[in-house]
């Protein structure tokens, strides 16, 4: 009997500690990457992505000012092959519609479904836009989800990427957004539930209809110049 309830302890720490482990933040920062290079935990897809330097610190950076419409990043198809091996060419097909918006994705998040995402972000410049956005749901089709920030617009909004055509699901105004400012997004996700944060504030609730399931990243639009910080992701039950 002592032996029984012995295992049985230990089978229920065990379960602790896993549960303990899932709760953990995948948390990503810059310092180790090199300026000028790709970040190290990402998968760069549509746009000009890089990491650069802000003072003494390093941030992730999308480019807009040399965007042109239908512009994949380089190696593209290397790329779609790392993120959905044998499924590459169905997803290239979607990123291909999807080029007006540059995306990159987390490697190390296979499918998030329930928990918090969230980044810092500054908005450097941009006539069109100055979007900043948490892409999630990404699926090997190429549709995915984005709630986005804007410094030109005062805005929070959560968009469809679906079968080749963008369309907005839920669209929150007077989101005070300076550019040149550091501002903290989060969307919060509990199966088909959304919550979208700004600066700490809760702007945006939505209920999907259906669970959220698939990889996550960072989004921008168009000629966005903007500087990304403090990627983290923690997963829930």
């Amino acid at each position: 009997m002592m032996i029984r309830t012995l295992l049985l302890a230990g089978v229920a720490l065990a379960a602790c500690t896993l549960c303990a482990a899932a709760a953990e933040p995948l948390k990503l920062d810059f310092s180790k990457d090199t300026v000028g290079g790709d970040a190290n935990s990402f998968v760069n897809v549509v746009g000009i992505w890089r990491v650069e330097a802000e003072g003494d610190n390093k941030v992730f950076a999308v480019d807009g000012r040399q965007w042109k419409e239908g512009q994949t990043a380089a190696g593209i198809a290397d790329k779609a092959r790392t993120l959905y091996g044998e499924r590459y060419a169905e997803f290239l097909d979607r990123v291909q519609a999807f080029a007006y918006f540059p995306y990159t994705v987390a490697k190390d998040v296979a499918d998030f479904r329930n928990g918090e995402i969230s980044l810092r972000f500054k908005g450097i410049s941009g006539r069109i836009d100055q979007g900043a956005g948490i892409l999630f749901n990404l699926k090997p089709n190429g549709d995915y989800l984005a709630i986005r920030a804007n410094c030109l617009e005062n805005n929070l909004v959560l968009w469809k990427f679906e079968k080749g055509r963008r369309s907005s699901v839920e669209w929150v105004r007077n989101t005070p957004t300076s550019s040149r400012q550091w501002h903290d997004l989060k969307v919060r996700i509990a199966g088909n539930k959304v919550e979208g944060y700004l600066d700490g504030k809760l702007y945006l609730q939505h209920t999907l209809p259906e669970p959220v399931s698939g990889k996550i990243g960072l989004w921008s639009k168009a000629d966005s110049y903007m500087h990304f910080d403090e990627f983290a992701a923690t997963a829930s039950e």
